[in-house]
């Protein structure tokens, strides 16, 4: 199973740099293809996991003034 992330970057906020780093240090890879990131769950997650994993991105990137869009894919 794996969470593919879409960063949609505002040009007031964050150096996409910076979001590239925050998404790197919470364990998600960049993705070269439709989507920019994407986090491998080495097997099946729960909703529980996959809200925990979203909170987590969420809090790590506040006031940096990204959209993010996820899809998660069995």
């Amino acid at each position: 199973m794996e969470t593919f992330l879409d960063v949609y970057m505002n040009v007031d906020g964050e150096k996409g740099s910076v979001i590239f780093s925050k998404l790197n240090e919470i364990g998600l890879k960049y993705y070269i293809g439709e989507h920019d990131f994407v986090y491998d769950w080495k097997g099946i997650a729960t909703i529980s996991d996959e809200l925990k994993l979203i909170d987590k991105i969420q809090s790590q990137l506040k006031g940096t003034g990204v959209l993010l869009k996820f899809t998660t894919i069995r």
